[in-house]
């Protein structure tokens, strides 16, 4: 059985921590913050449950410690990048629209949001936990494919984050759509790599032997993640707001690069980039 004690204690962690960037965001009027402490969270907190002790084991197997250092990688780097943004510009465009709809309650409606973040949050930390609890003693090929999987996936992301963060800081390119790079095969490279680096999780937990069937769990992971960038908080409102702030050059952009699964760069009359 899965140490279903340290899941609730995660829970309770990522309430505290998204209720902390809630008056975060009271105190420096940038909910984008939010972004930051949920990564850091989930970082620590997975960090934790992947040192969680393993049914008969005396100390941290190799697979756990493993675990929990490319967790703390992957959540520092991401939740650096993101408080960098905040301390740098100005607020999230999805939190600046959520304040505005939501007008008078949003501070009441942002604090139900994170809350919600927060259970996320620890329903994919489950995937850690359960990539951590695998039992197999020995260090697999599967293993070292998961090493490289996360590898691939903290490196593209931070290449995508830094050709857009230099694609902005260029003033030539005010107002104009980001299509260079990683940028000219897909619309939101950096999704695409944080989604791929979920299947790390999935890698160590699955025991083709049929040995410790709740390592099919950590598949959950990824589909959520998937589910959550493509439908929910990532996509559908980052782009809403590109077409409300750039228009046609979106549009266009639009139909000559995908969406999130990439692909080579279409050759085109025409550019048009935003940041």
């Amino acid at each position: 059985m899965l140490p279903v004690f340290a899941v609730i204690a995660a829970c309770v962690f990522l309430a505290a921590v998204m209720s902390g960037a809630w008056l975060m965001q009271r105190v420096t009027g940038n909910a984008g913050w939010s972004d930051a402490f949920w990564s850091l969270g989930l970082g620590l907190s997975g960090s934790a449950l992947a040192l969680v002790p393993v049914a008969g084991a005396d100390y941290p197997t190799t697979r756990q410690l493993v675990v929990a250092a490319l967790v703390a990688v992957w959540g520092l780097r991401l939740g650096g990048h993101i408080a960098q943004r905040s301390l740098s510009g100005p607020e999230d465009a999805r939190y600046a629209q959520f304040r505005k709809e939501w007008g008078a309650n949003f501070q009441r409606r942002l604090f139900t949001f994170l809350q919600i973040q927060a259970g996320a949050g620890a329903f994919l930390a489950l995937s850690m936990l359960v990539a951590a609890q695998n039992p197999q003693p020995e260090f697999r090929i599967q293993d070292w494919a998961a090493i490289a999987v996360l590898a691939v996936a903290v490196i593209g992301e931070g290449i995508a984050d830094r050709q857009l963060r230099a694609f902005a800081r260029n003033p030539q390119n005010r107002g104009k759509v980001c299509d260079e790079g990683l940028w000219a095969w897909s619309r939101h490279p950096n999704y695409f790599f944080e989604w791929t680096g979920w299947f790390a999780y999935a890698l160590f937990a699955i025991d083709l032997s049929g040995d410790y069937p709740w390592g099919w769990l950590a598949l959950t992971g990824p589909a959520f993640m998937y589910w959550l960038l493509v439908h929910v908080s990532g996509i559908p409102p980052l782009e809403a707001h590109m077409l409300r702030s750039r228009g046609r050059a979106f549009a266009d952009y639009q139909k000559r690069v995908p969406a999130f699964f990439p692909r080579p760069p279409r050759q085109t009359g025409g550019s048009a980039r935003t940041t």
